[in-house]
């Protein structure tokens, strides 16, 4: 089972944070206070990062299916969900295959097709040769745009992650093409990007906005790939906002 956290009030709409690859939990920090002022927010540790467990070779469909039993453990019938990176790609995944359980939708610096499966296999076998720390620096220029100061605690984040565990869900990110499920999302929809994201570009949240239909569009100015940490006040408004309406 997924490590996971609750906060917010008991009443309140339940709201799922899904986070990048090489995070844990604690990189939706910037965003608490403001949601936790509405909702009942549940975050998590992906398989292999933090304090869930690696559990070796996992698809896309694998991650989802891991919310979705966190989910019925806390007996959640319909969430909201906001999946960054590789949590936007477990978000698409649900959001076509049960949207019985998502109600809302917020896609952030994520893509329906990312990269070849040869350049992830290159990247996990890296990884599990010399560790998440090695990595970290290169990572750090994806993560934020060269003006930003804090990149020291995810870098510790980064390097703290299971090699394995990292490496198992760089593999299922290769084999993903979420590109035909993208017209099945009938939840509401806001998509994000990150002006200056080098690892997701714009262009990969307009493909995806072109594929769900009324889907909201957002480009962040000044934000890389990690643009709720880069662009907190922006990216919380803009959480709130889509989540709150009916």
């Amino acid at each position: 089972m997924l490590y996971h956290e609750i906060e917010g009030p008991a009443g309140g709409r339940p709201v799922v944070l899904a986070g990048s690859l090489g995070t844990t939990l604690e990189m939706w920090d910037p965003q608490m206070e403001a949601l936790t002022g509405h909702f009942r927010v549940v975050r998590f540790d992906h398989r292999g990062h933090g304090r869930s467990p690696a559990t070796g070779r996992c698809s896309i469909a694998d991650l989802a299916g891991d919310v979705l039993d966190l989910l019925d453990l806390l007996e959640l019938p319909r969430v909201s969900l906001a999946g960054l990176s590789l949590g936007g790609m477990v978000g698409m995944w649900l959001a076509a295959h049960a949207p019985e359980r998502i109600d809302r939708l917020a896609l952030l610096c994520t893509s329906a097709k990312l990269g070849t499966p040869e350049s992830w296999a290159e990247r996990a076998s890296a990884v599990r040769e010399a560790g998440t720390a090695s990595i970290a620096e290169t990572a750090m220029a994806r993560w934020f745009t060269p003006a930003f100061t804090g990149r020291e605690p995810y870098a510790a984040m980064l390097g703290g992650i299971s090699a394995e565990g990292y490496a198992a869900c760089c593999e299922a990110v290769g084999a993903m093409d979420l590109r035909a499920e993208l017209p099945l999302i009938s939840a509401p929809t806001l998509v994000l990007a990150g002006a200056d994201d080098p690892a997701t570009p714009p262009e990969h949240a307009e493909r995806i906005s072109e594929g769900i239909a009324g889907s909201r569009l957002v480009v962040l100015p000044g934000a890389a790939h990690l643009a709720n940490v880069e662009r907190p006040e922006a990216v919380s408004e803009h959480l709130v906002g889509h989540f709150l309406q009916e």
